[in-house]
């Protein structure tokens, strides 16, 4: 089950800085790095999905993007340059994994056995499959992208000619991915990336002074692994796990349209406001962004970010409404290309509450964050998903 030193562990990404040694125009924080990693990481997958590339595997993608995330947090203090240096060699790889394991092992293990020895095997298998190509592909495109900004403010600086013939020539390694030089050659899905990007530079609750602030780019991330992980709990099948994470993924792209709107204003006269909002969301997605990605994932795209919180089937070409509840039921076969908006919403939830929470809990007296918590909470009570107690989870934060 997913317990509070999980959630806590993954909310340590917000306050860790990038690129520190470094002028920045802006914080560059690990968890909006690894959440846009695994936008590029879902454009790239795509392609290969579509070539139906050999070994090439959603579950993977997710699950490994994970891995790494956790991974991440546990050697967030090796600089870049030291992590690679260890990973060119073997025995030094591995120890460094076992530490990792060693540490990260107490903050996972609630997740199941099964969970926790896939990471582990993750972590000491040395091969690089498609799906870890993608992966590694990926994490360099997000890097590449953070530099860009850093090289503008450093043209001269230390390591800047250095970092950035690195770069060039860890691009040439991920030219046989289709997506790699698409991203090169096409302006649009390019286009697409730089504006997910712009998800890093909103801040959740911007109103508001806050310690750990976090992205709306980040904020995604952390509602698609925990939809995931939840979808895992209630032993959800392989289609309805994969659009679960991805809908978490995507479900505030619009805001890099509209900014983030707080939950009483789009609540505003009379509940009136949340479906104009909606629907200027779908008009400026319609002319904003979905050109700049192939048609035929138009589609897909507006279930991530239209229909994010209704729970779907297919059936016979249709998608009609459900409950989670029946989706678990009835539906849960990959034939009918389930989605739980329900548990996404309710994920979604969770982790605004957990940003009052962790604000509440170093002092800061905000009215406000102090509401939004409490009503968070109120809505929780007794609240079950597809057998998941939400309440339950709501409980281990008490103040």
């Amino acid at each position: 089950m997913i317990r509070k030193p999980f959630i806590l562990k993954i909310f340590d990404a917000t306050d860790m800085q990038r690129w520190n040694d470094k002028i920045r125009p802006v914080e560059l924080r690990e968890l909006d790095k690894q959440a846009h990693k695994m936008i590029v990481a879902y454009l790239l997958g795509k392609f290969e999905d579509e070539n139906n590339s050999e070994d090439f595997d959603w579950i993977g993608i997710i699950e490994g993007g994970i891995f790494e995330f956790l991974q991440r947090l546990i050697v967030t203090d090796l600089k870049p340059q030291i992590f690679h240096k260890i990973k060119e060699d073997p025995e030094k790889y591995k120890k460094l994994n076992n530490w990792v394991c060693e540490k990260i092992e107490p903050i996972i293990s609630p997740l199941g056995n099964n969970f926790y020895k896939k990471f582990k095997d993750y972590l000491s298998d040395p091969s690089e499959n498609l799906n870890k190509k993608i992966l590694s592909a990926a994490h360099f495109y997000a890097t590449k992208w953070e530099f860009d900004i850093i090289e503008r403010m450093n043209p001269n600086g230390y390591e800047i000619a250095e970092i950035k013939s690195e770069l060039q020539a860890q691009q040439e390694k991920y030219y046989d991915l289709e997506g790699i030089w698409r991203l090169a050659l096409y302006p649009d899905l390019k286009n697409f990336i730089d504006l997910c990007g712009e998800l890093r530079f909103q801040v959740r609750w911007s109103h508001l002074r806050r310690i750990h602030e976090t992205s709306v780019l980040g904020h995604m991330l952390i509602v698609a692994m925990l939809s995931y992980l939840f979808s895992l709990e209630i032993g959800a099948c392989r289609k309805r796990c994969i659009n679960n994470y991805f809908t978490g993924l995507f479900h505030d792209l619009p805001e890099v349209l509209t900014k983030d709107i707080i939950h009483p204003v789009k609540e505003g006269i009379g509940g009136e406001l949340s479906p104009l909002i909606r629907e200027y969301e779908k008009e400026k997605m319609e002319k904003k962004i979905y050109k700049l990605i192939p048609e035929k994932w138009h589609s897909e795209m507006k279930m991530f970010t239209e229909h994010e919180f209704e729970s779907i089937v297919t059936i016979n070409g249709k998608i009609e409404g459900k409950t989670s509840d029946e989706l678990s039921k009835y539906f849960n076969e990959d034939k009918y290309n389930p989605r739980d908006g329900e548990i996404v919403k309710a994920t979604d939830s969770l982790a605004a509450f957990i940003e009052t929470y962790l604000e509440l809990n170093e002092g800061m007296a905000s009215k406000a964050l102090r509401d939004a918590n409490n009503e968070l909470i109120g809505k929780s009570k007794g609240k079950t998903i597809s057998g998941i107690k939400f309440g339950d989870v709501y409980a281990d934060f008490e103040l």
